[in-house]
């Protein structure tokens, strides 16, 4: 079942209305839009998510940067609250007990048949839009991610498709690289014939 707003589409949410809600249930606001969280993603998207939020706590481990996984409430604004798969966040002072305050320095979405669509396209413009540094969304099914790098001037870059016999670079942390091929659970590269035997 895909992902849909509220009943009244009239209605434009904010970060209040969203505190009211039940805890029990996951919705996102996208430009005062509401949007009810999918169901329970299937067993490949949370391995494909776990694997990867692992690697990176073992990278980052010792450094200012924490990683966060969903459902962690991410504040852009008052009329933009998300929960990302995945996000890193290397400014302390944007960490409250609640949520997150501001955009995260790193947000990965693992691509759902319900959310593909809006993760692609509304999220990562709002991504863009709040200054997120670097927007991975990966896709459990296909076994690929694509990389999307802030520039100077505020835009994300036509994006890099990374294969899943590749290593995915985090620019924003050094150049940390995390093989593909192990998150998707695939056989990795091989080695080149031996032209000299």
């Amino acid at each position: 079942m895909a992902a849909h707003p509220v009943t009244n589409p009239a209605t434009h949410y904010t970060w209040n209305d969203y505190q009211t809600w039940p805890d029990d249930e996951r919705w996102e606001i996208i430009d005062g839009t509401a949007y009810a969280k999918s169901p329970a993603p299937s067993t490949q998207h949370q391995s494909v998510a776990l694997a990867l939020a692992g690697r990176l706590e073992r990278l980052l481990a010792g450094k200012p940067c924490r990683p966060f996984i969903a459902p962690t409430d991410v504040k852009l604004s008052d009329a933009h609250v998300v929960q990302p798969d995945i996000l890193v966040v290397c400014d302390a002072s944007k960490i409250t007990p609640s949520h997150i305050e501001g955009a995260p320095d790193l947000i990965i979405e693992v691509l759902s048949p319900a959310t593909a669509t809006r993760d692609l396209r509304e999220k990562k413009a709002l991504y863009e839009k709040s200054g997120v540094r670097e927007y991975v969304v990966v896709d459990p099914m296909e076994h690929y991610a694509n990389r999307f790098l802030l520039g100077a001037d505020g835009s994300y870059d036509k994006g890099a498709v990374v294969a899943a016999d590749e290593k995915l670079i985090i620019a924003s942390f050094d150049g940390i690289e995390i093989p593909l091929w192990e998150v998707f659970g695939v056989t990795g590269p091989q080695p080149a014939p031996d032209e000299t035997a």
